[in-house]
């Protein structure tokens, strides 16, 4: 099956939930005054379909391949990746001063997500890429930005992030990698890192790795850690590529899916140490690190989007094709040309219903963390900067984890509606499955999303954040109360009770994670999973009132029908699991310290 961005469901998610328009008009937004975004939105999605999705089966099946050090990509990659940056997709959101569009993250979101749904594999190492370069952007020197920063906005250069350690996983503190000051400014890395996506390829002449290392004198834990610009190869003075750093892949890995993605072990300093650039301070390296994690975050949680929407559009289609048996009310016999589509069945419809409804949910948060981030950066007073930050800080780890984690939901949903079929390898609907299973893995497993969210993004400002994304739900149900319309269903009052359910609960985190820390964290996973329902209710909600209002003013177009079902079909089937989810949250708990004593116990 070819994939078809949806592009209109995507601006009208742009325009009446994330407010597009109101940054526009605010003046936040200059690149897009002349309505750019339709045509952006319709480029990027004309490459998703002819020039990426051909490479989502084959690269599946090759897999990138490693031969004599060598790692080489799937065939179609490298010419598709040159079309990519001579199109000038990798500058979208870099800085106008490097050669990048410098377009809103709102915008660079939307369009990740079409060539993450077109092929995640092909979309991974522009992400990486993206968090480079902001990552230099923000605390590089002059003197690397303008060595480096400009080959990887144009594309040419490919970058990279380097932390995790064989021994160490996600525990950043017990980093081995050193880094010895070499006298000339420069500085040696030794030492190892693992699944480094993109670590080594045949894509781009030269590859910018971000690498974390510790200094000798540096203090123990976290607050030691640097980071390093290490390139594969070294740069002369004029620009040009010089010789090899001493800096190669030892290995990729054999991986559950996204087979064209190399996943690399890199080993720094065989021959006595690469040649590395500081970024930013000493001993401030995870400061500077997290302005790349952070953008990554948000893009691994639109990597979860892309691949429901993917998933979704496959078991759709399956569905309406593949007859078996007769849905109720069906006229005829079981046999042959009368049996029914199995979309008429209402059991495949409450599966395909829950597709495209976490789908758009998750879109409509993803899109929200965007705008709260451009604003983060564009707004025009100190204060309202800091809030659009506090805001952007709650929902990223939502963003991430509960796109996430629908993703393999959604895909696993569309293995179930194939069927035996699904199972088998040629239909295709496995390969969503595979692929999306790492998403809740990497940049921060989704337990330490949940873990960051309720220790240290919830109480930003004594929760004011929080409280104020809880006021703006709690502000669309009670717009949902004027609603005389039947087809609205009970969205209203659905969303009021997962609203409150929220509320309660976040109120419970913010006295609990101070007292009682191990009872918070108990909790942490579900609390995530809560805002992310209540949020993406409140979310489609605001797209069925204003797909209400454009059908009051004549607009027929049957897709305002379509949302508003949607949003009543989320609120009443999936928003009725949040006052479950509070009780997890705030009395499961003691069960779960009691059996791990017992049940656990070796």
């Amino acid at each position: 099956m070819t994939y078809r961005a949806p592009v209109a469901d995507m601006l009208f998610t742009l325009r009446h939930v994330a407010g597009l328009e109101r940054l526009i008009a605010e003046g936040l937004a200059p690149e897009l005054e002349e309505d750019v975004s339709p045509a952006i939105l319709e480029e990027a999605a004309k490459f998703a379909a002819e020039r990426l999705d051909p490479l989502n089966r084959v690269g599946d099946q090759e897999g990138a391949k490693f031969e004599d050090g060598i790692v080489t990509a799937p065939a179609g990659f490298r010419e598709a990746y040159r079309d990519w940056a001579a199109s000038g997709w990798n500058a979208l959101s870099g800085p106008a001063d490097y050669g990048g569009q410098d377009l809103p993250t709102l915008i660079a979101t939307a369009c990740g997500e079409m060539w993450n749904s077109a092929c995640m594999a092909f979309a991974l190492g522009p992400l990486l890429t993206f968090g480079a370069m902001e990552a230099l952007d923000a605390h590089g020197s002059d003197e690397l930005k303008e060595t480096y920063l400009g080959k990887l906005v144009s594309g040419e250069w490919m970058g990279t992030m380097n932390l995790t350690e064989p021994h160490a996983g996600s525990d950043l503190s017990r980093l081995r990698t050193r880094a010895e000051r070499a006298g000339d400014g420069s500085y040696k890395i030794t030492g190892q890192k693992i699944f480094i996506t993109y670590g080594d390829h045949d894509l781009t002449e030269n590859i910018i790795h971000l690498v974390l290392a510790r200094l000798p004198d540096g203090p123990a834990g976290t607050r030691g850690i640097s980071l390093f610009l290490v390139p594969k190869f070294l740069v002369r003075a004029d620009g040009s590529i010089g010789e090899p750093n001493d800096v190669r892949c030892h290995s990729i890995e054999h991986k559950l899916g996204i087979h064209a993605s190399p996943t690399c072990t890199m080993v720094y300093g065989d021959k006595g140490g690469a040649k590395g650039f500081l970024i930013g301070e000493e001993n401030r390296g995870l400061a500077c690190m997290f302005t790349m994690m952070n953008n990554a975050r948000l893009n691994v949680g639109s990597q979860g989007v892309a691949i429901a929407e993917r998933a979704t559009q496959q078991a759709l289609a399956y569905a309406l094709e593949r007859r078996q048996g007769r849905a109720p009310g069906a006229k005829g016999h079981d046999t042959g040309e009368q049996m029914s589509p199995i979309a008429e069945q209402p059991d495949v419809q409450r599966m395909l219903l829950t597709m495209r409804g976490l789908t758009q949910a998750a879109r409509a948060l993803c899109y929200l963390t965007a705008e709260a981030i451009d604003r983060a950066h564009r707004s025009a007073t100190p204060q309202a900067r800091a809030e659009a930050f506090e805001r952007a800080s709650v929902l990223t780890p939502v963003a991430k984890a509960f796109s996430t984690d629908i993703g393999v939901e959604v895909a696993s949903l569309g293995v179930q509606v194939h069927g035996g079929m699904g199972f088998i390898e040629e239909t295709g609907a496995a390969q969503y499955l595979r692929d999306a299973r790492i998403a809740p893995i990497y940049e921060g497993t989704n337990g330490i999303q949940a873990i960051d969210l309720v220790t240290r993004k919830l109480p930003l400002g004594q929760g004011r954040a929080a409280a104020s994304l809880i006021s703006g739900m709690r502000a669309t149900a009670q717009k949902l109360v004027g609603i005389n319309n039947p087809t609205f269903g009970q969205m209203g009052a659905r969303l009021r009770d997962a609203v409150e359910a929220l509320d309660r609960a976040t109120q419970y985190m913010l006295g609990t994670v101070d007292t009682a820390l191990a009872d918070a964290l108990a909790g942490a996973t579900p609390y995530l999973r809560l805002f992310g329902i209540a949020q993406g209710t409140a979310a489609l909600a605001e797209m069925a009132l204003a797909a209400h209002g454009q059908a009051s003013k004549g607009d027929t177009d049957p897709a305002q029908a379509g949302r508003i079902s949607i949003a009543r079909f989320f609120a009443e089937n999936i928003a009725t699991g949040a006052p479950g989810l509070e009780a997890t949250i705030t009395t499961g708990a003691a069960s779960i310290h009691h059996a791990a004593a017992s049940a656990l116990a070796s």
